[in-house]
């Protein structure tokens, strides 16, 4: 008869999405942690289309041991040298014309969100218990004993560590600087409580995302050459929007998104339902005249979905106390470098990283391993986070922020040398997705954590 492991950390994660359950993934590689998970919707299902996953994050998945079950809901294939990936086409015009290809050391996978969820569900053992229908609404920390947490059904739970994985509206977010907007005031500094509480709010970046997945078939059979059917993805740009294109779930679907881009209304309020299914016209006069590619694409289009996209203003800190927010709900960013599950899935790692630790548990989680993954992930995301948004700008074809430069008033010359800037941009931009590693993030956990 064997006994019974005793339990050094209770952790509750607010969120099944992908941050919060491939956190639960990692995490339940210690069988001396116990793991509850708390979602608000009814039943475990993934709302969008497609993700990316660049070689840092999927080195996380190798080591979850996920590489093999998502190799076969995917058409991309791993390779760990030079790989020419999306093509970029300014195409806000009859001709579009290529002027650059993205090339990575190593492939970007694209996968659709569900079956990436569906895996993940499938590797996560029964002890990491899952709770639908619980939607926090506060939680009580105290300086010892337990956390508690209180939902809107009425009922309560407690926990030693309380993680945010609850998306861009995070509850736990505005518990977190709730708190710290508390002991601003307690000290007497009102105008610090008052600046910690600007950040509860998500803000909306200035660009709506408009969805949709198209049967491959279906494109296949209206243009057979069609170029998105044939390479690994294309990104149509313009100076008031972009599209980019590429094949999911083993091709048999064309993910789509169409980003109408207003930049001057950034960091401004969306008035209007931030998701909605909406009719191909409400945004299809943004690409009237672009070229004939787009306008066969969009002729696919049947319900997309729209997307205000809203991030989260820079917050000093993931951390207060024994709580602990990641994904969506530490650094909700534009989707401009497809990085936002990526870095999920970071902070997950990172996370699991230090809980996990044989040093941390109930008396030093908060002032240690906490703060480890804090000055770990904190600065990095919002570098990604702001590297994004710099993207955006450039596949709008502006090079300035104020986009001063009106590229279609430039001679054929200039136009082309503008371009080849642009995606020399692009390149240096976004070229830490791969050509940096995880690793070095988990050496340094080790060596915080051991010193």
């Amino acid at each position: 008869m064997t006994s019974a492991i005793t339990k050094r950390l209770q952790v509750a994660i607010c969120g099944a999405g992908i941050g919060g359950l491939t956190f639960a993934l990692a995490l339940s590689r210690y069988p001396d942690i116990d793991i509850e998970i708390y979602e608000s919707a009814r039943a475990l299902t993934e709302v969008g289309a497609g993700i990316g996953i660049f070689p840092r994050p999927w080195k996380v998945i190798k080591m979850l041991g996920l590489e093999a079950d998502l190799l076969q809901v995917t058409e991309t294939s791993v390779v760990d040298g030079s790989v020419s990936g999306f093509r970029y086409r300014k195409s806000d015009q009859y001709e579009g014309k290529d002027f650059f290809t993205l090339v990575t050391q190593g492939s970007l996978m694209l996968f659709h969100r569900a079956d990436y969820q569906q895996t993940l569900l499938n590797h996560l053992p029964k002890r990491c218990r899952t709770h639908c229908s619980k939607r926090l609404r506060s939680y009580t920390q105290r300086q010892s004993g337990p956390i508690e947490l209180s939902f809107e059904d009425g009922t309560m739970a407690s926990c030693d560590v309380l993680v945010g994985a609850d998306g861009v509206k995070s509850a736990v977010r505005a518990g977190v600087l709730g708190e710290k907007a508390r002991w601003a005031k307690g000290e007497g500094k009102w105008k610090e409580a008052a600046e910690i509480l600007q950040h509860v709010d998500p803000i909306w970046s200035g660009a709506n995302a408009y969805r949709a997945l198209i049967p491959a078939q279906k494109l296949q059979a209206i243009a057979p050459n069609h170029q998105v059917l044939h390479t690994p993805g294309v990104q149509y740009l313009g100076k008031q929007g972009y599209i980019i294109a590429y094949r999911i779930s083993g091709g048999k679907f064309i993910n789509l998104v169409a980003f109408v881009v207003q930049h001057h209304l950034e960091n401004t309020t969306f008035n209007g339902p931030w998701m909605s299914t909406v009719d191909v016209s409400a945004f299809s006069s943004t690409f009237t005249h672009w070229e004939p590619d787009v306008q066969i694409l969009l002729s696919c289009v049947e319900k997309p979905m729209q997307w205000a996209i809203h991030t989260v203003r820079p917050m000093q800190s993931f951390v207060s106390g024994r709580v602990a927010l990641l994904g969506d709900a530490a650094h909700s960013m534009t989707p401009h470098q497809g990085s936002g599950a990526g870095q999920a899935i970071e902070d997950a790692c990172i996370l699991a990283a230090v809980l996990g630790h044989p040093s941390t548990d109930r008396t030093n989680v908060a002032h240690r391993a906490l703060r480890v993954y804090d000055s770990i992930r904190c600065p990095y995301a919002y570098r990604v986070m702001e590297a994004s948004r710099i993207n955006g700008r450039y596949f709008t074809l502006r090079l300035d922020e104020d986009g001063a430069i009106d590229i279609d008033k430039l001679p054929p010359k200039q136009q082309w040398e503008y371009l080849q800037r642009l995606g020399h941009a692009i390149v240096k931009n976004w070229e830490w997705a791969w050509t940096t590693s995880i690793d070095t993030a988990l050496q340094e956990v080790l060596r915080l954590l051991e010193s």
